[in-house]
């Protein structure tokens, strides 16, 4: 950890620790949001992700005194959330099968050269070319095709790839919020991102070729 996040660090532990208000809703306000994607993917509805981060906070504040620091805050935070999200998940009989923990799409290895041909591992052919990212950010219609594809995903790929590329946690916090090895976790987040490109190849490969049909009925 840097100097600089050791120093938020302290502050924000000082400030929750002496109860003092505005440090609270610094928190509240800049964590929650990523608190309910993560809680999300254990319970049923958006609603009932809310209400196990309301309760989160409740169980943070009350136990903050006894953090030991043998994480970062934020890190004792998201575990006390996850915890908190499988006992509602439970109560809600919602119960995600054992084989999609460790399943799930990824890239089909029919798009690539096999041994044996020249540049094995390659492409056969090239993908669609993406757009910028500053133009993908600001296209709505991206947005929902990468929502779309989150929601499709097994619970663990979605909530490591949030943690990872959407709220921006390194793979070593990763792999303590949600208690799994390192192996498990590179292998959720590729096939995570193996199935959102795909959705994203789809998209893009469709707009190019509505594009195209535009362009040869122009005069």
């Amino acid at each position: 950890m840097s100097e600089r996040n050791d120093t938020e660090e302290y502050v924000l532990l000082a400030g929750l620790q002496n109860g003092d208000a505005a440090t609270f809703e610094f928190i509240l306000d800049n964590w929650s949001g990523g608190m309910i994607q993560v809680a999300r993917s254990y319970v049923s509805t958006h609603e009932s992700a809310c209400e196990v981060v309301q309760e989160t906070w409740i169980a943070v504040i009350r136990g903050i005194d006894r953090f030991e620091g043998r994480s970062t805050l934020k890190t004792w935070v998201y575990r006390v959330l996850v915890n908190t999200a499988k006992r509602r998940g439970l109560q809600e009989a919602r119960s995600v099968p054992m084989s999609s923990l460790d399943t799930g799409p990824t890239v089909d290895s029919a798009l690539f050269r096999p041994e044996g041909e020249p540049y094995a591992g390659h492409w056969w052919s090239p993908p669609v070319p993406w757009p910028s990212p500053e133009q993908a950010l600001l296209d709505d219609e991206v947005r929902t095709v990468i929502v779309a594809a989150l929601e499709q995903l097994p619970a663990r790929q979605r909530m490591v790839i949030n943690l990872r590329d959407v709220l921006g946690y390194g793979a070593h916090e990763v792999r303590e919020i949600l208690e799994i090895s390192a192996a498990n976790q590179r292998v959720l987040l590729h096939r995570a991102r193996a199935f959102v490109r795909g959705r994203l190849e789809e998209y893009f490969a469709a707009a190019e070729n509505t594009h195209r049909r535009t362009d040869r009925k122009v005069p």
